[in-house]
Parts: C-alpha cells; structure tokens; sequence
C-alpha cells in the first residue's frame, strides 16, 4: 500500500492562516481525515484491500484494489464493485453523523459540542454534493451505473456535477461578497480544479469508448 502528500495542503494552510480560518480548517481536516478513515474502515469490511492513501488539502482519499470476482459479478447493469463503491461513499458521512452522536451523547461542554456539531455538518454536506468525486457524487454515479450503465452513469453525473457546482459556485459568491469569507473562494476554486480534471478524463474515456465501437462496426 502505497501513500502519498499533496504538497497542496502546506499551500492551503498558508492560505487559511493569512485568512486567519487556521483553526477552523486544521478542525475539519481532523474531522475529514476521520470521515475517511470511515471509508477505509468500510472497505476493508468488505473485503476491499487498500492500494494506495494520500493526504489532500480536503483530507485524506483512498483507493483500493480491484477484486476480478467483484467485477465480473453482474447486478443489473454494473457489477458487485459499484455497489461495494456505494457503501464506502456512504460510510464517509456516516462517520460524520457517528462523531455528532457521540459527542452529544458523552461530552457535556456545549461550546464543545456546538464546534464539532458545525465542523461536522459541514462535511456532511459538503460530501453529500452530488458532485463527482465527492461522496455524493460516487453514489449518485454508482446508482446510475446500475440503472443505466457506465456510459449513461458518466455522461449524466458529468453534466449534475457542473450543474451542482455552478449553483455552489453562485451562492458562495453571495458569501464572500457579503461575509468576507474567501476561504470559500479558495475552496471553490479548488473544486473547479477538481471537477475539470474529471471531465478531462470523461472526455477521453468518451473517445475511447466511440473509438472502440468504430471498430466494432466496421
């Protein structure tokens, strides 16, 4: 198993701390590397083994390897991989609503319980965007998938995803113009980067596809 730093996150620590948010990003990503964990947790649950961890500047992301049983076992129209996918998207959030229970239920200081119930909220919703690649997003994808088939799952989480995006894009603008918060800006920004890179790979994974179905025909 393999890991590896995003030199990014010291350029996002630099950000907030002249932003004077460091407390409140260096909180969430203690929560967001927990959130992850989860996902980690899950997997190996599930027979998944882990291939490779990296620490991002929203936390940590894993990826495991693919078990040919797994993706050779049909549901509908994916396989038994996308709905292990699922689960481990859901796990992430899941972790999230698990901290708040369990701070409310055992921690009796309310400014406590107020910080990690906002901090956790948060990345609940936050992840829960249908936006790929975040958890929202993977599920959304992995129920099209089942549905509709990979190609129909791409093309359709491709244009949700920007859709999403342009909307959270609209509304963080009202915030940093009204509140001064441009740590919002520098999250945005970051998810634009995020979201074109995926739709890079959609675009070539598009051509491939009707590259091979040519061939087919002809």
């Amino acid at each position: 198993m393999r890991f590896r730093i995003d030199l990014k996150i010291f350029l996002f620590f630099i950000l907030f701390y002249f932003t004077k948010q460091i407390q409140t990003y260096s909180l969430m990503m203690i929560f967001a590397i927990i959130h992850e964990l989860g996902h980690l947790i899950t997997g190996i649950i599930l027979g998944m083994k882990p291939e490779k961890i990296e620490l991002m500047p929203y936390g940590l992301t894993v990826s495991f390897k693919l078990k040919p049983e797994d993706y050779n076992l049909k549901v509908k129209k994916a396989n038994k991989l996308e709905c292990k996918k699922i689960v481990v998207a859901f796990a992430g959030p899941l972790t999230n609503i698990l901290i708040i229970v369990i701070s409310i239920l055992f921690n009796k200081d309310i400014i406590t319980n107020l910080i990690i119930l906002y901090t956790n909220i948060l990345l609940i919703v936050f992840n829960l965007l249908p936006l790929y690649p975040l958890d929202g997003g993977r599920i959304l994808k992995g129920f099209l998938h089942i549905f509709l088939g990979n190609k129909k799952a791409q093309k359709y989480i491709n244009i949700i995803s920007k859709i999403t995006l342009s909307i959270v894009t609209i509304f963080a603008s009202f915030s940093i113009l009204f509140l001064k918060n441009f740590a919002i800006f520098i999250i945005i920004i970051y998810l634009w980067i995020i979201f074109l890179k995926e739709e890079k790979r959609y675009v070539i994974r598009n051509k491939i596809y009707d590259a091979l179905n040519d061939r087919d025909i002809s």
